[in-house]
């Protein structure tokens, strides 16, 4: 993988209902299956979110697109290139907690 030097002001984080009950919950995320999988947590552009659903969530709904801008949740990010060469961000070796979520959205029916 190739990691770059990226700054975006805010990524985001898709969850399924039972990672967003179990975070809501809790207050804390360490990963979903597929991030403990990896070894990071996969995060996504706003530009990225939709083809991400897509490709990785289709038919599960609902779903709930956390946002984060803290400039120092952002710092904690790396970016690099998937198999495809697009660039995502990616949180190695942190959880992340409720209280750094600036916003959520949820997404009912599949498209």
């Amino acid at each position: 993988m190739v990691v770059v030097k990226r700054m975006e002001d805010r990524v985001y984080k898709i969850f399924t209902e039972a990672e967003w009950n179990k975070f809501q919950e809790t207050g804390q995320f360490s990963g979903s299956a597929d991030d403990l999988r990896d070894g990071f947590i996969h995060l996504s552009t706003k530009e990225q979110v939709d083809g991400v659903i897509e490709k990785y969530f289709s038919g599960k709904r609902p779903l709930y697109v956390a946002e984060f801008a803290d400039a120092d949740f952002l710092q904690r990010l790396k970016w690099e290139a998937s198999a495809s060469g697009e660039i995502y961000p990616h949180l190695y070796g942190f959880d992340f907690f409720v209280s750094e979520v600036k916003q959520f959205f949820t997404l009912q029916n599949a498209t």
